[in-house]
């Protein structure tokens, strides 16, 4: 949290956080447009909110995007905000806002993951059916080929795939696409939705970005913005330190 104060203690970079929220995804030439600061300037007002984990890039062809990330300022809301004051704010809000005022074509949800661990183990946690099933409620099967079907399956016994998609990118261990829908619309390009993995070594630790994109509703927005992090948090706690959370996260009632 220090790192957050510490960034968002300079009025430049508040202003590339205002820009960013008023249109999120933008590229470094979109940003210095908008702020009278030479591009080396920028850059470095944009490394110092990347390390506070205050926003997170995405490479898009040759294009390297810049988005929000409203974790760090929900954290700083959690401890020094909501209780002193109700009705608490929700963090919510924002990102609804984001997404409506985002273009079509750009990423609807990004979050990212800080993991002590490595990129190998990072991939085989979201591909291997018996380590998804440990932290997620379901087992991820597919053979993670190009072109081949993926199955999210419960952990019940009963066989039954929640989600069903077809692997679109496979790089081990860097960087995954699938697409996700329910069975009932499989083949239906227009009711599917897209999620990319990236994963990034840095020294010891991975930076997971997970970017979830063509969501047909509010609806879905909401659940994937409070469904991811808890998935996430479960994964970190079992590559840290063996075991998944105590109790599984996503049925931690909402404030």
């Amino acid at each position: 949290m220090d790192k957050a104060f510490k960034a968002l203690a300079d009025d430049t970079r508040r202003r590339l956080l205002d820009r960013l929220h008023e249109e999120n995804g933008q590229t470094l030439g979109e940003l210095c447009a908008r702020v009278e600061m030479t591009r080396q300037a920028v850059t470095q007002h944009l490394a110092v909110l990347e390390a506070a984990n205050l926003i997170s890039t995405v490479r898009r062809g040759r294009e390297k995007l810049h988005y929000l990330n409203p974790v760090p300022l929900h954290e700083i809301q959690e401890r020094w905000i909501d209780k002193f004051e109700r009705p608490r704010l929700r963090v919510l809000g924002a990102v609804k806002r984001q997404a409506e005022e985002a273009m079509t074509d750009k990423p609807t949800f990004v979050y990212v993951s800080y993991i002590e661990s490595t990129s190998e183990e990072v991939w085989d946690a979201l591909t291997d059916a018996d380590l998804t099933a440990a932290y997620w409620g379901h087992s991820n099967v597919s053979d993670w080929q190009r072109g081949s079907r993926w199955e999210h399956v419960r952990t019940d016994g009963s066989g039954v795939a929640d989600v069903v998609g077809t692997v679109v990118e496979s790089e081990r261990p860097v960087r995954l696409v699938t697409t996700w829908t329910e069975p009932e619309n499989e083949g239906q390009a227009d009711r599917s939705s897209r999620v990319t993995f990236d994963i990034r070594q840095h020294g010891d630790i991975v930076r997971l970005t997970v970017t979830h994109e063509d969501l047909r509703t509010e609806r879905d927005l909401a659940d994937v913005s409070l469904g991811w992090p808890a998935v996430l948090s479960n994964l970190k706690s079992l590559l840290e330190t063996g075991s998944p959370l105590p109790q599984e996260p996503w049925l931690v009632p909402g404030n």
